[in-house]
């Protein structure tokens, strides 16, 4: 299982494999074409509530994990959708946040890995 991540503002490139956007919100400015998703997976994504307690504050990174990981409990056919891509050939997991540390994609990427 290979699950690699990228900004929706980065190119998409043919290491990418199956490019899935991950986020509730599409991304400011991207044009559906450019992202050349196979997949908009809105379940997977933190609900809007979370997002916005969350705001990509670093101090709340444990907690926001914790929390994220209890909604996609809740979400098992998102999740069970995202195994079985990543079981078939490398996914990208594809997010908007401008910090490549502290986002929901690295929350999930840890969760399904």
């Amino acid at each position: 299982m290979k699950i690699q991540l990228k900004r929706a503002y980065d190119p998409p490139s043919n290491s990418d494999g199956c490019r899935i956007l991950v986020d509730r919100i599409w991304p400011r400015g991207v044009r559906k074409e450019d992202a050349r998703l196979e997949l908009w997976l809105k379940d997977a994504a933190p609900s809007t509530v979370l997002r916005k307690w969350f705001a990509h504050d670093p101090l709340k990174w444990k907690e926001f994990k914790k929390r994220y990981f209890a909604e996609l409990e809740n979400q098992p056919s998102a999740v069970k959708e995202l195994i079985k891509r990543a079981n078939q050939g490398v996914v990208t997991l594809v997010y908007g946040a401008k910090d490549p540390n502290y986002n929901n994609a690295v929350a999930l990427k840890e969760y399904i890995g």
